[in-house]
C-alpha cells in the first residue's frame, strides 16, 4: 500500500511592511514543521517562480515561506524600482519578523537567490536571529562589462532621470539547460523586462560594497553557485565563502547555469541543502504543528 503523500496547505496573502509597503506573500506548510525557509528572489521575477522548491522543502518537514519585493510580482511599487536598495533589507526584516513569530522556537533560515542573496548578505550584517542562511547564484560580483566608472555614471544618471526604465530581459539560456524554464520565463507576465536608473544604480552600488560586509556576519552560510553563470560572476561568490570561512560551505556546480534551482540536478541541490540545513540548525526544537 502506498504511503498518503503530505498535506501541503498553500497560502498566498498580502502584507503591510514596517515601511508601509504593501508586499504579497505566499507559504507552503506541512502539517508537521522542523525548520522554516524564508526565500528571497531575483531581481525582475518574484516568488511564484520558486513553487519547486517550496513544494519540495515543505514536503520534508520545512515551512517554507516566500514574498515578492517592492515593485515586484504582485507587491505594491513603482515596476523595478526601488529607491534606496536598504528598503528591501527593511522589507525582509518586517517579513523575517513575521514568519519568527508564526513558528516560535523554530530555526529560520533566509535563502536568496541571485539579487536576493545579495540582499540575504546585506541583511545578516544586521544580526537577526537567524539559524544560517543559504545563497544561490549571489550577486556579489560585478559582471566585467560593469566598470567602477561606469557604476558613478550610472549613479549620477539615475540622480537625474531615478525612474528612467531601461531593458533588463535576458538570455533565457543563461538561466538553466532545461529549456522549458527558459519558455516559462518568457511567457510569464509577472517577469518584468526592465528596471529604472534607480534600482540598476543602487542594486551595483551595493555589489561594490558586497565583499566588505563579509567580516559582519556571523552565522553559518551556504553558498552555492553553478560554474557556469553568465549573469552573477562565480568569482563574487568564491571570495565571499572565503572572507566567511570558517563560518561558510561553498559549492560550486560544475556545468550548471544561474538559476540551479531550477536545473534538471535541482533536486539534488536541494538535498545538499537539506542535509546543510539538519546539520547548522543551532538548536533543536520538537516538531511543530502547522499553525491553522
Amino acid at each position: 500500500m502506498k504511503p498518503h503523500p503530505p498535506i501541503i496547505r498553500r497560502t498566498e496573502s498580502h502584507f503591510v511592511s514596517a515601511g508601509g509597503r504593501t508586499l504579497f506573500r505566499r507559504a507552503w506548510i506541512p502539517e508537521r514543521v522542523d525548520r522554516v525557509l524564508l526565500l528571497v528572489h531575483g531581481i525582475c521575477e518574484h516568488s511564484g517562480r520558486y513553487e519547486a522548491i517550496g513544494r519540495w522543502f515543505a514536503e520534508r518537514h520545512s515551512a517554507v515561506h516566500a514574498f515578492d519585493h517592492q515593485g515586484h510580482g504582485r507587491a505594491s511599487g513603482r515596476r523595478g524600482h526601488v529607491r534606496r536598495f536598504g528598503h528591501l533589507l527593511d522589507d525582509l526584516e518586517s517579513i523575517f519578523v513575521a514568519v519568527e513569530s508564526e513558528h516560535r522556537g523554530l530555526p529560520v533560515f533566509p535563502v536568496g537567490h541571485s539579487m536576493g542573496g545579495l540582499v540575504v548578505t546585506e541583511f545578516l550584517r544586521r544580526k537577526p536571529a537567524v539559524a544560517g542562511a543559504v545563497i544561490s547564484g549571489a550577486a556579489l560580483a560585478l559582471p566585467p562589462s560593469i566598470t567602477a566608472p561606469r557604476v558613478l555614471a550610472l549613479r549620477s544618471a539615475s540622480c537625474l532621470a531615478p525612474y528612467w526604465r531601461i531593458a533588463s530581459r535576458i538570455d533565457t539560456d543563461t538561466l538553466s539547460r532545461d529549456p522549458a524554464v527558459g519558455a516559462a520565463y518568457l511567457e510569464d507576465p509577472l517577469v518584468l523586462s526592465h528596471m529604472t536608473l534607480g534600482l540598476a544604480s543602487e542594486l551595483f552600488g551595493t555589489i561594490r560594497r558586497a565583499a566588505q560586509g563579509a567580516a559582519d556576519i556571523e552565522v553559518p552560510t551556504l553558498v552555492l553557485h553553478g560554474e557556469d553563470d553568465p549573469i552573477c560572476p562565480v568569482e563574487g561568490s568564491r571570495s565571499f565563502a572565503n572572507a566567511l570561512a570558517p563560518r561558510s560551505e561553498l559549492r560550486i556546480y560544475p556545468g550548471l547555469r544561474h538559476e540551479i534551482f531550477n536545473e534538471p540536478e535541482r533536486e539534488a541541490i536541494f538535498e545538499d541543502i537539506a542535509d546543510w540545513l539538519r546539520r547548522h540548525a543551532e538548536f533543536v526544537a520538537s516538531p511543530q504543528a502547522a499553525p491553522g
